[in-house]
C-alpha cells in the first residue's frame, strides 16, 4: 500500500523502543519512505490491517525468533516486501530468512543510509544482502561445493521441482502461495546456489535428489 503522497509505507517490527524510535526517526527524515505502523511483537503485526509496501523485521523477538518470524509475515502480507534487520549474522539464519521469503538482509550495524537504499530496493523488487553477509554466503556455497549447492531447504526443493517440471514464476507463486515477487527471488537465489542455467540441468539435479519419478 503505497500511501496517499506517493511514498513508500513501512511497517517497523522491532522489539525494541528504542531502536524502534530511531529507526522512525531516521526513515522519516526522507521523502519518498513513511513509517505508517509499528509493533513490538508478531501478533502485534499480524493485526495491522493495511498491507505496507515494506516490512522492516527483527529477527529476534521475545516470544520468537528466526526464520518463523518471516514466515509468518509472509503469509499474513503476501505483496509486501520484507526486509530483516537484525544483529543474527550466521550464514544459515540469512539463508533461512531468505528461503522463508525475505526480500532482503541488513545488519543493525550498517550505515544508516544502506538501510534506507536496502528498504528502497526490496520495494523495487531487487534482493538485498548487506555487502558483508553476502560474502560470508558466498564462502559457505563454495565450501559446500560439489554438492551441487548442498542442502537445500524443503521450500527450495519444491521450486526446484516446479522449475524441471517446467512451471512459470506466476505458476509457482500461486502453486506455493506467494507473491511474483518472493517466487522470483526464490527462483535467482536457487538457480545461483546451485549453478545452473538450464531446464536439462534443473531436470537432472531434481531426478538425483529424488525430487521427480521421471522426467517431465
Amino acid at each position: 500500500m503505497t500511501t496517499a503522497s506517493g511514498r513508500i509505507s513501512v511497517v517497523l517490527l522491532e522489539g525494541r523502543p528504542l531502536v524502534r524510535e530511531g529507526l522512525q526517526a531516521l526513515l522519516e527524515r526522507e521523502p519518498d519512505i513513511e513509517v505508517t505502523g509499528e509493533a513490538s511483537r508478531l501478533d502485534q503485526a499480524m493485526e495491522l490491517e493495511a498491507e505496507p509496501d515494506v516490512i522492516v523485521s527483527e529477527l529476534v523477538l521475545k516470544e520468537i525468533r528466526g526464520a518463523a518470524i518471516i514466515g509468518s509475515l509472509r503469509r499474513r502480507f503476501e505483496r509486501s516486501a520484507i526486509l530483516v534487520l537484525t544483529m543474527v549474522t550466521e550464514p544459515t539464519e540469512v539463508e533461512a530468512a531468505f528461503a522463508a521469503g525475505a526480500n532482503g538482509y541488513s545488519v543493525k550495524d550498517a550505515a544508516a543510509r544502506d538501510v534506507v537504499e536496502a528498504i528502497r530496493k526490496v520495494h523495487r523488487g531487487e534482493e538485498y544482502v548487506e555487502p558483508s553477509l553476502g560474502a560470508a554466503l558466498a564462502r559457505r556455497t563454495e565450501r559446500q561445493g560439489g554438492d551441487a549447492g548442498g542442502e537445500l531447504t524443503v521450500r527450495e526443493q519444491e521450486v526446484l521441482r516446479l522449475l524441471a517440471l517446467g512451471h512459470t514464476n506466476a505458476e509457482i507463486a500461486a502453486r506455493m502461495r506467494v507473491s511474483l515477487r518472493t517466487a522470483e527471488a526464490q527462483r535467482a537465489r536457487l538457480l545461483q546456489k546451485l549453478g545452473m542455467h538450464t531446464r536439462a540441468e534443473l531436470v537432472q539435479c531434481a531426478l538425483e535428489r529424488g525430487l521427480l519419478r521421471s522426467p517431465d
